[in-house]
């Protein structure tokens, strides 16, 4: 097993900060920091948690909240209630490369009205995903730059986490990346970190992969090439399924080689723990019978590990495997799956 692949960052329908906006308004997403939506039909009801529990946003305009909303229009209220578990936590919002200032942004600003903070996903990394299915990125390192660019200064001085480049290391390890790029890519990460880092309230988790993939020993010298010493910590197991407990294993195993920083776990779809049949290099596309995850929260257990996040969003695709549409696009079948999966 190699990185998580096909993590299926865009699906051609993320939010303009007008179009965002527009969107917030008609949910009525209120400002009083508790999430709620005052307009219980347009917003679907959609709570959140305490932010004591979790401090990240809830978008009301989700993908998962709209589906919420079309189901109950449609009188289907017992699949209503199951995407609500979707609906109800916050997902990272991945940031496209069309117009990244205004995007972030849009989400940054929303999410400090509400009185919370962004969960941001940066996956637009040259040559990103080896060709499989999420395969794309910026052109060039100047565009990516460019793209950096963008996302610092529409987050601002807002308070924003940032997932940086799922895969980027690990496919520098696993030799999916060609030799011939993996300087530019160093180059490209740790100045991500940097930017980002100069920024006033913006937490970086660089992503390390995953618990089914090698050893701590053979990533934690491309960590300190990608700037981990200057980031906040490191992300596991973005977009799979390895469980919470191998997850924190594997991430208390790579803190150690890298001078105790914390991690962050994505839980978003690994109540059942990983798909053990079938071909091994496409157990990670859509596989059958997952569940959702603990909930996120920074209530975790254990003190290195700074929060459980959903990375992925739940509900959508990993790419056209399995009978799914592409990459990213939302999949009411798999998302009513994980929903049942998870009692």
């Amino acid at each position: 097993m190699y990185g998580s692949r096909g993590v299926g960052a865009f699906a051609g329908r993320r939010a303009s900060a007008a179009v965002l906006g527009a969107a917030l308004l008609i949910t009525g997403c209120s400002s009083d920091g508790d999430g709620k939506g005052d307009d219980p039909e347009a917003g679907a009801g959609i709570s959140q948690q305490p932010k004591e529990t979790d401090p990240y946003w809830v978008n009301p305009d989700g993908t998962a909240a709209r589906e919420v909303a079309a189901l109950t229009k449609a009188g289907k209220k017992a699949e209503a209630e199951q995407v609500r578990k979707i609906a109800e936590q916050p997902v990272g919002e991945w940031i496209s490369p069309e117009n990244p200032e205004g995007q972030t942004r849009g989400f940054t600003e929303a999410a400090d009205k509400a009185g919370r903070t962004a969960l941001l996903v940066l996956y637009n990394i040259p040559h990103r995903d080896c060709g499989q299915y999420s395969q794309g990125g910026a052109a060039d390192g100047d565009a990516y730059r460019d793209f950096v660019d963008g996302v610092a200064k529409g987050i601002g001085d807002r308070p924003a986490t940032v997932i940086l480049e799922p895969d980027a290391v690990l496919h520098l390890v696993d030799g999916c990346t060609p030799q011939e790029f993996h300087e530019e890519r160093y180059a490209l990460l740790k100045g991500a970190v940097a930017k980002l880092k100069g920024l006033k309230d913006t937490k970086v988790y660089i992503d390390a992969g995953n618990a089914g993939w090698g050893e701590p020993d053979q990533i934690f010298d491309p960590l300190k090439r990608a700037g981990i010493d200057q980031a906040d910590g490191f992300s596991v197991n973005v977009s799979n399924f390895y469980s919470t407990e191998d997850s924190i294993a594997y991430g208390k195993q790579l803190s150690a080689k890298v001078g105790g920083k914390p991690f962050v776990i994505d839980t978003s779809r690994n109540g059942n723990g990983p798909y053990t049949q079938g071909a091994a290099d496409e157990r990670w596309c859509n596989p059958p019978g997952r569940a959702l995850g603990e909930t996120p929260t920074v209530k975790t257990a254990d003190p290195l590990v700074d929060a459980y996040l959903w990375v992925k969003r739940p509900g959508e695709s990993d790419g056209e495997c399995k009978g799914g549409p592409k990459a990213g696009q939302w999949w009411r079948d798999y998302a009513l799956g994980l929903a049942r999966e998870s009692g």
